[in-house]
């Protein structure tokens, strides 16, 4: 291909409200421009791109024997009020009418979908194992739409659902779709990491996310450097502290902290360590009738509580932190001096397992402007509910026992679930089995973000000049760059033979034809991220030779006009075979 015969639009600067690195380069390169918040034109570089994305993901869904298939976008209530998500689905679903004043909705996901066509197709169980999978747009109503396509409200997705007759061909279908992901992910030539993940609101067993590693990235990754342990931070399992309760060796005192309202505080003030106190959140769940429940969740001082591992608490599914006057209720305090000893019955008292094997801890007085010293279990407190409900940080034990942990970024680009029989058994989907009895299908999801893949891409590769792609990804594998193309035969007749025979040899070129100088030229491509560079002008030619260089390559070589053809060809190859 000429760049005259393509459509580059790159720009000097990037938009005012482009807050990360990937959003910054895909619209200065030229591969996406904003339409409104959240919603992108994706430019012809931006859809090349995009096919390349989807043309692997396909090639190796195909491989691991799914079968491909398109569901609409439109998708009518019904089919979710079956399985209760219409309902329980926030304003991230887009909810429409039709002009008979009908429900429908912008599809987020089509689980609903796939299990009422597997409902009126499959029968029987000679007809299971099967999966199917589709490449289509979604849209998430996103609160506040950000970090360009990271975030986005309308996306490309690829969704695949697997179908089995019980729990362990439900085991064996999630392998192949984890290989296929593994290998996906490894042709793109990214760096990546399996981490087991928390189920949100698909449902389901088990899961695992694939994160691209990048600073940049939303999510916080727990990892044993050790082992193959990893985890998001949501769904890492945080150890105690402490292997047992020391007996006790104070007895309680009541402390004056006239204005110390934090752990950190009151370490300071007492001159403690911060690890001998116990922070208290006091959460509220409202009931159909009466009062809400309350709970107090206790963890170490200097530790974070893990919000997805509250909600696993019993029947704090659907909490909210406490009111003004329910702590009244229940501490009868202002907030920052609460604590568990002393408070009304009817509180439920769940302590992380650190906590649980303290002694001698300070917490808060349930009074103003005091707290407590020398608190003990058993003797001063009752008993509580022992739960996993911190953070993971960086120097915990492994959960494998192979060493510690350490944190990185990463930014989700795939998820594969075990979901079961979630909707299947709320839509009725049914086979009959080899004795004639009606059984539910057992399901599985797996999804990658197509879309989502370029911007975690550029997050993990790019310098100062632009993207740097992996070459499985990039628009295009080479470019050639003449000087004076318009003006010098012998320029443009050297350039357009070597695009012939690398076109000849299936090498993704594209010369610039533009007449560009020099430096805008090279600035263009480096900013596009093209993985290799010709530069062909009449001074080099006196001497029969080109310059070649690598996107990252510091220096470029001269070459032979006779041997670059072949120079370029082993170098494309060779990038190939390190991400395949």
């Amino acid at each position: 291909m000429k760049a005259s015969q393509s459509f580059l639009a790159t720009l000097k600067e990037a938009p005012s409200d482009a807050e990360v690195v990937s959003h910054k380069l895909m619209v200065r390169a030229g591969l996406i421009r904003k339409l409104s918040a959240g919603i992108y034109n994706y430019l012809p570089l931006g859809l090349k791109v995009i096919r390349k994305v989807e043309n692997i993901i396909r090639e190796e869904m195909n491989r691991a024997g799914a079968i491909e298939l398109l569901m609409p976008m439109i998708q009518p209530a019904e089919l979710w009020q079956e399985t209760g998500r219409w309902e329980k689905m926030g304003p991230e679903l887009l909810r429409i009418k039709d002009r008979h004043e009908r429900d429908f909705l912008i599809q987020p996901t089509s689980e609903e979908v796939i299990t009422d066509l597997a409902r009126n197709e499959i029968k029987s169980y000679k007809q299971l194992p099967i999966n199917f999978y589709q490449i289509q747009t979604k849209f998430r109503d996103e609160r506040r739409p950000r970090f360009g396509i990271m975030r986005g409200r309308e996306f490309s997705m690829k969704d695949a659902y697997s179908f089995d007759r019980d729990v362990e061909g439900l085991k064996k279908s999630y392998q192949i779709m984890f290989d296929a992901y593994t290998k996906i992910f490894q042709r793109m030539g990214l760096k990546f990491r399996a981490v087991t993940a928390d189920n949100g609101a698909i449902g389901g067993s088990g899961s695992q996310e694939f994160h691209v590693i990048a600073d940049t990235g939303e999510d916080a990754i727990v990892y044993c450097p050790s082992s193959d342990y990893a985890a998001n931070l949501e769904a890492a399992v945080s150890l105690p502290l402490l292997g047992s309760r020391a007996a006790a060796q104070q007895s309680m005192q009541k402390v004056v902290t006239p204005t110390q309202t934090n752990c950190l505080e009151v370490a300071n003030f007492l001159n403690i360590p911060i690890e001998t106190t116990v922070k208290s959140l006091l959460f509220a769940v409202d009931q159909e009738k009466g009062p809400a429940k309350l709970f107090m969740l206790l963890l170490r001082g200097d530790h974070d509580l893990n919000e997805v591992k509250a909600s696993k608490v019993p029947g704090m599914a659907e909490s909210r932190f406490a009111t003004e006057a329910e702590i009244k209720q229940a501490c009868n305090a202002p907030a920052g001096y609460l604590g568990p000893v002393g408070i009304a019955p009817d509180v439920k008292v769940v302590a992380d397992h650190t906590v649980a094997n303290m002694s001698d801890f300070v917490c808060g007085a349930n009074l103003a402007g005091h707290h407590l010293t020398g608190v003990n279990w058993g003797r001063d407190l009752p008993e509580p509910l022992v739960m996993d409900l911190r953070n993971a940080v960086i120097g915990d034990p492994s959960p494998d026992g192979k060493g510690v942990v350490d944190i990185c970024r990463g930014i989700e680009v795939g998820h594969v679930f075990q979901l079961g029989t979630r909707y299947s058994e709320a839509m009725g989907c049914t086979y009959l089995d080899q004795q004639g009895k009606s059984q539910p299908m057992v399901m599985g999801c797996y999804g990658i973000g197509v879309t989502r893949l370029l911007g975690a891409a550029i997050e993990q590769g790019h310098d100062e000049r632009g993207i740097i792609w992996p070459i499985s990804m990039a628009p295009f594998e080479v470019v050639i760059c003449p000087m004076n193309y318009d003006k010098s035969e012998q320029v443009k007749a050297a350039a357009d033979q070597l695009h012939e025979q690398l076109i000849a040899a299936g090498i993704d070129v594209i010369l610039d034809d533009r007449g560009e100088r020099p430096g805008a030229m090279f600035a263009d491509w480096e900013l596009i991220g093209a993985p290799f560079r010709v530069v062909i002008g009449e001074r080099g030619l006196v001497d029969a030779q080109v310059e070649f260089k690598g996107r990252t390559d510091a220096e470029s070589q001269n070459i032979s006009i006779t041997e670059i053809k072949d120079k370029v060809i082993a170098a494309v190859n060779s990038a190939k075979q390190l991400v395949s």
